[in-house]
């Protein structure tokens, strides 16, 4: 090939991609408003890598501190094991939280009154901007709308629920430490015999060739406990108002003492749409 043939080859992919710019160019420059919704709708749609969306609650709670377990009576005679949780002064508003200034809806609730040096400064300033007092525990409720919240507002438990309503509790179990499969996964034991020699071993956890590693989330000895967890559709028994505790049916996460966030059971078809 000769330097006349393919400098004619080059100047001609130069002018036929120059056109092809030239066109597209164009075809933006006639309508930019439109492609630029377009790009900035494609954007929106597509879903955000590594961000956690907190999940909606079916209506706004308190918090409460767990006491302990006991035997109740029915009017019947039937006996039932409920939990006793109490509350410590505050379940108070300390912040309302809408979709002009936080891009969503929320209601922030501060619970158990502290002394002030237990706090730092910045805590200290959160709350007195809203005329609370000083509290330990802050924990945020997001619900569809905040209308009829307001900053200091105090929520009392009875007002919000009554007996024989269900809820979903939340809280942090008790940490066990590191326990084998049999107490953290209910594995099987194998023979207690002499002759055997696996008694609560774990067995095998996988072939050697194939596929020559250990599959994820495996079930195997590690640490139990200490995580949170939620208990949902627990009925509430009773509310007595003068001791300031309620009983609600079943066991509780946590051992006594722990912090307990307390909601509105999620219930589909009633207080969740079913999409």
């Amino acid at each position: 090939m000769s330097l006349a043939s393919i400098s004619s080859a080059f100047s001609s992919f130069s002018i036929s991609s120059r056109s092809t710019s030239l066109s597209f160019s164009t075809s933006i420059s006639k309508n930019p408003s439109s492609q630029f919704l377009k790009f900035q709708q494609q954007q929106h749609e597509r879903p955000k890598r590594g961000v956690v969306v907190m999940s909606m609650e079916a209506g706004v709670g308190v918090m409460g501190t767990k006491l302990g377990m006991m035997s109740f009576f029915e009017t019947n005679g039937e006996v039932v094991p409920v939990t006793i949780v109490g509350f410590r002064e505050g379940n108070i508003v300390t912040q309302i939280k809408t979709d002009a200034t936080d891009g969503y809806n929320a209601v922030q609730i501060g619970y158990r009154r502290v002394r002030d040096r237990k706090l730092t400064k910045p805590e200290l300033g959160h709350l007195e901007k809203a005329g609370a007092i000083p509290m330990r525990h802050l924990q945020e409720f997001r619900l569809p709308t905040v209308d009829g919240f307001e900053p200091n507002q105090r929520l009392v438990f009875d007002e919000i629920f009554k007996e024989g309503d269900l809820v979903d509790i939340s809280g942090t179990t008790i940490g066990k430490g590191f326990q084998g499969g049999i107490k953290r996964h209910n594995f099987k034991r194998g023979p207690m015999s002499h002759g055997s020699k696996s008694h609560r071993q774990l067995g095998s956890i996988g072939a050697g060739t194939t596929p020559g590693r250990v599959y994820k989330g495996k079930k195997m000895p590690g640490r139990m406990g200490g995580t949170k967890t939620k208990i949902r559709k627990l009925k509430i028994v009773k509310i007595d108002k003068e001791l300031n505790v309620i009983m609600i049916k079943g066991a509780l996460p946590g051992k006594p003492g722990n912090l307990l966030r307390i909601a509105p059971a999620k219930i589909v078809g009633k207080n969740i749409p079913k999409n």
